[in-house]
């Protein structure tokens, strides 16, 4: 097979915050990969770097009394030693606030326009005569011009799911003031990308992309692509547009650049690696990107549309993954499950959440769950109980009765069939698979310890005679785990060096599992891996609460004070609870819900209006019981898209939940429409 030459890039995290799990879910993805290819043989080079420009940065800097270069250079030395401690082997780790970036981003963009592919428009943008900038759509909140629900952002609406213009928002205002914005005109510059359509359409479908990811694209490309908005106006912290003074490159023109200038800073240290060799058009080797899949648009849209006409080479391929929830739901500071990466490795070892997210990965891009009592028991059950347990129940006897020594040959087939797998679990890691390895590694670690304990060997020993018997059993055991602990290595790094250690080998490698282990001299088994207790999960979490608490003190990006003030603790005041719209509802249907474990869909009447409400009530009520009766539910509450649809209210009851959930009924005889007073 000949050898690979690879360059590997996770997205880049913003310099606006800490490292969190989200962020270490695809870091720890790409860090596998990338073990992986390098340990078979294949040169493999992992860069990545801070997304340093935009609005925000500049608004938080300001905030601190520092400048953007200061904290963004704070932030860099934190997110670098996360990674560290989470064992990524990043080769170079950069910033998109460097030279090289500078003059890349110049340099595509002077090839965009000397291609006839640079527009230049007028726009109507809204500005906020306080802070006196104009307004990126986040930075700015109304009701949506659809649905009328309060609250949404500048492009879309999270509880109808529809898209607008920041200028159609009903009552805007500045998330960074408060302060009404008005309507101003300013020259923006447009990358075309409506002339790209076809191309796409070609490209998405020419391998880069999995099937899931290239069909949701196709529904933007059927509908026609629309010009790239590139430009902001000053004040703005990033790179000034050539030629064009006051006007600044947008932060997601430059930062996919950061990739290509990160590699750049990498080769200009290195004899061995060239840039070119790499981002010209027409070259051999391989470019890989992991992301998330809310920002796939990007990187499958923009990014090779630009690169295409910039004479540089498209992505090889684009490997994508869904988004992080915990316990079934999205994470959250109040409930102590928005956990930072820095308060997770003060608690536990990394390698128990890269095995963890390993077991959870695919190829495709459905959303993983961190349920941390399953989390507990995959890492106690599998890596303690199963793998390590293997080692420590063979090793002992090694040691003592044969003083250290394997014996000859292997006496059993399994030690042969597990060498034999080494190819499809190969196969499973290079697709992204990497859930299905770790299913298929444990299997062989069910089968290693079954066959131990089939052939007993600590009952053996006690019987003469039995002594080459008990030799082979453990020399099989100890040559079954080197094979599965070194397919485990692209995920437990540290767990393989421990086993390298003990195997007395000065490394674990793909190659060496071509033949096993035979008259060979162990050393003493040491303890590896340690169970996770309970306890220690409980003080993480009061861990993460505590760090919420904290930051809800402070004002945090894009918020006014005003609204930091109101977020720092759960209090709501008359006037808040004043706006809630307590209804008295008739409920005029009722039904299960296909594949919810806890919800009912209920069809409520409210006397002047019918409404779909998913209640979490399943496992107190019969559908059948539940229609005719009456219930209070909050009829002002903004839509919520869920998984099974659209939820418009909320119903509300009390209870200590299982079969003791109680709707909080009005009396009998009580009007549908009627307001709770």
């Amino acid at each position: 097979m000949s050898k690979r030459n690879i360059l590997v890039t996770s997205a880049l995290p913003n310099a606006n915050g800490s490292i969190h799990l989200g962020h270490m879910l695809e870091h720890i993805q790409t860090d596998i990969w990338v073990r992986f290819q390098r340990m078979r043989g294949n040169t493999c080079t992992y860069v990545c770097a801070d997304d340093t420009h935009g609005t925000a940065i500049m608004l938080k800097a300001e905030e601190r009394g520092v400048s953007p270069e200061q904290l963004i250079a704070e932030v860099k030395a934190g997110h670098e030693q996360d990674f560290r401690d989470f064992l990524i082997s990043h080769d170079n780790y950069h910033s998109t606030h460097s030279e090289e970036n500078r003059e890349i981003s110049a340099l595509i963009y002077n090839r965009l326009k000397e291609a006839g592919k640079i527009r230049v428009k007028t726009v109507n943008q809204l500005f906020d005569p306080e802070k006196n900038l104009f307004l990126a759509d986040r930075f700015i909140i109304g009701a949506c011009p659809k649905c009328k629900t309060e609250g949404q952002y500048g492009d879309n609406c999270e509880a109808c799911g529809a898209t607008y213009d920041a200028t159609d928002l009903i009552n805007p205002r500045s998330k960074i003031s408060g302060a009404e914005p008005v309507l101003r005109e300013s020259t923006h510059f447009f990358f075309a990308l409506s002339d790209y359509t076809e191309f796409l359409k070609n490209w998405t479908r020419s391998g880069p992309l999995n099937e899931q990811v290239a069909n949701k694209l196709a529904e933007w490309l059927d509908a026609g692509l629309q010009d790239w908005d590139i430009s902001r106006d000053a004040p703005y912290f990033g790179f000034e547009i050539p030629g064009e003074p006051g006007k600044y490159f947008y932060v997601w023109l430059d930062a996919p650049i950061g990739y290509m200038a990160s590699f750049r800073h990498y080769c200009n240290s290195r004899n061995d690696l060239t840039f070119e060799d790499y981002w010209d058009a027409d070259s051999a080797n391989e470019v890989h990107h992991f992301i998330g899949k809310d920002i796939i648009n990007f990187h499958a849209l923009f990014w090779p549309a630009m690169l295409s006409t910039a004479g540089f080479r498209t992505p090889t391929r684009i490997h994508t993954h869904g988004f992080i929830t915990v316990n079934g739901q999205k994470m959250s500071k109040s409930r102590g499950t928005f956990i930072n990466a820095r308060t997770y490795i003060e608690h536990l070892a990394p390698e128990y959440l890269r095995y963890y997210f390993a077991t959870k990965l695919s190829a495709g891009i459905d959303d993983l769950d961190i349920n941390l009592e399953d989390f507990v028991q995959k890492v106690n059950s599998d890596l303690v109980g199963k793998v390590v347990n293997i080692a420590s129940r063979c090793a002992g006897f090694i040691s003592k009765n044969f003083d250290g020594n394997l014996s000859a040959a292997p006496s059993t087939p399994l030690v042969e069939e597990f060498l034999n797998q080494r190819d499809a679990i190969a196969a499973l890691y290079e697709q992204d698979e990497f859930g299905k390895a770790m299913r298929e590694i444990m299997a062989m670690a069910d089968k290693a310890n079954q066959y131990i304990a089939e052939h007993q060997p600590w009952a053996r020993i006690k019987e003469p005679g039995n002594e080459a018997l008990v030799q082979n059993v453990c020399s099989d055991g100890i040559n079954m785990f080197r094979t599965i602990v070194t397919y485990l290595k692209p995920v437990l790094p540290e767990l393989a060096a421990r086993a390298a250690s003990f195997l007395n080998e000065d490394d674990l490698d793909w190659n060496s599992l071509e033949a096993p282990l035979a008259a060979h001299a162990i050393n003493k088994f040491k303890p590896m891996m340690n169970r996770i207790e309970p306890k220690v999960i409980e003080a993480l979490l009061e861990s993460a609460k505590a760090e919420a608490e904290t930051t809800a003190q402070a004002p945090q990006d894009g918020n006014s004070q005003a609204e930091t003030d109101a977020n720092s603790d759960n209090t709501i005041s008359i006037d808040d609870f004043a706006k809630i719209d307590l209804r008295v509802a008739t409920v005029i249907n009722a039904e299960h819900v296909e594949g919810a474990d806890k919800l009912l869909k209920l069809t409520l009447d409210l006397g002047d209006s019918q409404r779909t409400v998913f209640s979490g009530i399943k496992s107190a009520y019969q559908p059948a019981d539940l229609i005719g009766k009456q219930t209070v539910v909050v009829a002002n509450l903004a839509p919520r898209k869920m998984k099974f649809g659209i939820s418009e209210g909320m119903v509300l009851a009390a209870g200590p939940g299982g079969s003791d959930i109680f709707l909080i009924s009005p009396d009998a005889g009580a009007t549908a429409g009627m307001q709770v007073t």
